[in-house]
């Protein structure tokens, strides 16, 4: 099993990183593969609602001079994927947002590419306006039919400097839930 994590965060190994981290150390204790992409700083451009991909249905988007497709097949192969954005003004990063629309978009003309694949968002954030960018992701995973396991809490944990989250307890202790039943319902699909 395999759970691929997009880190949308402009700062590769920042507070969202760190999180990615975390539940993925409960992850790999279970044996389940890991791998996490930074896509931040701009790697990936927006939709240019083309609308080809319907056209096509060849599980590709039009758009071929960035890694979204790349990313779309690493989504097709693993079993669970995490989306990890920090918060921007009450929403999710710009990165986060552009895998969001062209993987979701071509996911759901192409027949849910990521149906029951297990997924959940990761979220740091200085103070609010996280909530907002838990439903932003887990909009992606509803409308996509991917099942989103729940934790103690919602998946957020708080800092703003580099490393800050990690003095979030109670942060840190939902980033461990969230993977061990992340681990528990990849295992319980699996079998």
């Amino acid at each position: 099993m395999k759970v691929i994590a997009f880190n949308g965060s402009a700062r590769e190994n920042g507070n969202t990183g760190r999180l990615i981290d975390v539940v993925f150390a409960e992850l790999q204790k279970e044996k389940i593969e890991t791998e996490k992409i930074w896509i931040g700083g701009g790697k990936i451009r927006g939709c240019t609602a083309f609308m080809k991909c319907a056209a096509n249905r060849d599980k590709k988007c039009i758009i071929n001079n960035d890694p979204l497709n790349g990313y779309i097949e690493k989504m097709i192969d693993a079993d669970g994927m995490i989306f990890g954005s920090p918060t921007y003004f009450g929403n999710v990063s710009p990165d986060i947002k552009m895998l969001i629309d062209r993987a979701g978009l071509v996911s759901m003309v192409n027949g849910c590419l990521f149906k029951r694949k297990v997924g959940a968002p990761v979220i740091a954030v200085r103070r609010g306006g996280a909530v907002d960018v838990s439903n932003a992701i887990n909009h992606f995973f509803f409308l996509n039919q991917v099942i989103v396991p729940g934790s103690i809490y919602w998946n957020i944990a708080y800092g703003m400097m580099e490393g800050d989250v990690e003095k979030d307890e109670e942060g840190i202790r939902t980033m461990k839930t969230l993977g061990e039943n992340m681990a528990w319902l990849l295992k319980k699909i699996k079998a």
